[in-house]
């Protein structure tokens, strides 16, 4: 009986293993570092943050509505925007996005080892850094 109960259990499990839901890809980590409002252009503000993409990290499709200047630390990243070709970036490198932009990829390159950039953001004061694009 208990063969049979271990046989029955043996067959099932990839079908339950098929059924889960697929996992999420991990989620990027953001510190902010600096934000500075620009007196001599009134309602600008520069913001700095850190981005840090787990292995396997992916953005969703976004803007940043402002100029985005990028600079890799560690790693690699994968950078694309909307009807342009597909860049990957390692330490030393850089990226810039302007405000009309939509950042259709943003990844890392790797899906065993973590990637590190800072990001300089001109934006309107008090703007969001990120806002999904549907």
């Amino acid at each position: 009986m208990k063969a049979i109960g271990l046989l029955a259990a043996t067959l099932m499990l990839p079908c339950l293993t098929a059924m889960q839901p697929a996992m999420a890809a991990p989620q990027a980590h953001v510190t902010p570092l600096r934000s500075e409002p620009l007196p001599e252009y009134p309602g600008k503000e520069v913001e700095m943050i850190v981005v840090e993409y787990p292995p396997g990290s992916v953005d969703p499709v976004h803007r940043h509505d402002a100029h985005a200047f990028v600079y890799v630390l560690e790693g690699s990243i994968v950078m694309g925007l909307k009807g342009g070709k597909e860049v990957t970036l390692k330490p030393g490198d850089t990226f810039h996005e302007g405000p009309d932009d939509i950042h259709t990829v943003g990844r890392n390159a790797s899906s065993t080892r973590p990637a590190k950039f800072v990001v300089l953001l001109l934006k309107n004061k008090g703007a969001p850094v990120l806002t999904p694009v549907k």
